[in-house]
């Protein structure tokens, strides 16, 4: 996997300017041609994110033995709790599940470095998941604390669509009606099938999920910053520096979402980015939409913004996927419904307003293609527009809560990357 850069941005989009410098002054002596950047989601630290990379790139070089090829791994901070599994990654880069109902000190650890300044909140709320004092003031504290960390972003970031109440109102609305909500949804994923509608789980069950959901939120608005005001801007510039090369942007979880807001901040004219692939976005599926069929006199935030790539937009999704599939539309919309909400039953109640791309893909789209991953594979994937691939083939492994939603590592999906960008 050579020659092989990394490009690191802060909270705000602010490049490492040596790294940008390095990259930009090589790309062309190296003789490369095609770029494939890629930008990660759910990790934390430089050597997780470096994992990810080598292993999804390493059977490119075989895919394309004569393409004149060079790679950029995307580093930006976001965090991962410790007990996310991800299949098939060694334990010192992906630590195994436990049964911790609290905070173990990796998740600690990289809360705050998540949010700095914010310690003795943190402390506090490690405290009560390991307490789960009896009634509701507990959980009201939870909910007050969950809020503070949420709040707390610098350059808050653009939503995925124009509408008012875009955002999730998970971390506004009552607490213990969240942690209810979620600690049954996470009761549905646990057994599917067999979880007793009538029963009333423990609302500290979904605590931590609410939790994890407000450290996935600050993530998603922080990728869409480093997009806007970090990767496009240095993409524009490295087009200018080495006006041959063909970009192809590539991006897991919210890290799709970081390639697609990179998108808006290209700089007019600049016509380098030659195909866009997202694997299991986690942003709303109607980002791209002409017109929100909820309300059609808005648009998604990145409308139109597809017509920037001189290629195809291609969104690999899964069913797999219970990160997308339950819980990012259970946390995107929390609207007090009383009804049972748990496991399939979230869409029905909801509604697709709340999907998200790497559940079933780009939606609202005039002309938008939908294939499965052999027919992508096998020539029909077109050379413009938006493209749908339905990846569950082989994005199908992981355990609750996120299932499939880190099962990218695979040759099929690099292939998916050589294809959009017509790499030979």
């Amino acid at each position: 996997m050579t020659p092989y850069w990394e490009l690191t941005f802060d909270a705000d989009g602010d490049v490492d300017g040596p790294e940008r410098d390095q990259l930009t002054a090589q790309v062309t002596d190296l003789g490369v041609r095609d770029l494939i950047v890629f930008a990660h989601g759910w990790n934390n630290d430089r050597s997780g994110a470096t994992a990810l990379y080598r292993r999804f790139f390493a059977p490119i070089p075989r895919l394309a033995p004569r393409a004149r090829l060079g790679y950029v791994g995307v580093i930006w901070p976001s965090m991962r709790f410790s007990d996310e599994p991800i299949p098939d990654f060694p334990r010192s880069v992906a630590p195994a599940p436990g049964p911790h109902p609290g905070l173990d000190e990796d998740t600690v650890r990289a809360l705050r470095n998540t949010f700095p300044g914010r310690a003795p909140e943190i402390a506090r709320l490690a405290v009560l998941l390991d307490q789960r004092p009896a009634g509701t003031e507990g959980l009201r504290e939870f909910g007050r604390l969950v809020r503070l960390l949420v709040t707390g972003e610098q350059r808050p970031g653009a939503a995925d669509t124009g509408e008012e109440g875009g955002e999730p109102a998970v971390f506004t609305q009552d607490p213990v009606t969240a942690c209810e909500a979620f600690a049954s949804a996470l009761a549905a994923l646990d057994s599917p099938g067999t979880t007793n509608r009538f029963s009333i789980p423990n609302p500290w069950e979904g605590a931590k999920e609410l939790l994890r959901q407000a450290t996935y939120y600050t993530m998603k608005r922080r990728a869409g910053t480093v997009g806007e005001h970090g990767l496009g801007p240095v993409t524009g510039q490295l087009a200018h520096a080495a006006p041959g090369v063909r970009v192809h942007l590539v991006g897991h979880s919210f890290g799709g979402r970081l390639v697609s807001f990179a998108l808006r901040g290209l700089p007019g004219g600049v016509r380098a980015v030659r195909s866009v692939t997202l694997l299991q976005g986690a942003f709303s599926h109607y980002a791209f939409a002409d017109r929100l069929p909820h309300d059609p006199d808005r648009s998604g935030a990145l409308k139109d913004r597809q017509r920037r790539i001189d290629g195809p937009l291609v969104c690999c999704y899964s069913h797999f996927d219970s990160a997308l599939g339950t819980l990012y539309p259970l946390a995107s919309r929390l609207a007090g419904d009383d009804r049972s909400c748990v496991g399939g039953e979230i869409a029905a109640v909801l509604g697709p307003r709340w999907g998200a791309m790497g559940h079933d893909g780009v939606q609202a789209v005039p002309g938008t293609v939908r294939l499965d991953l052999a027919a992508a594979l096998n020539g029909s994937l077109p050379a413009a527009g938006c493209v749908n691939v339905d990846a569950a083939a082989v994005v199908r492994h992981g355990g609750p809560p996120s299932g499939a939603h880190s099962d990218i590592v695979h040759p099929e999906l690099a292939r998916v990357v050589l294809a959009a960008g017509r790499i030979a």
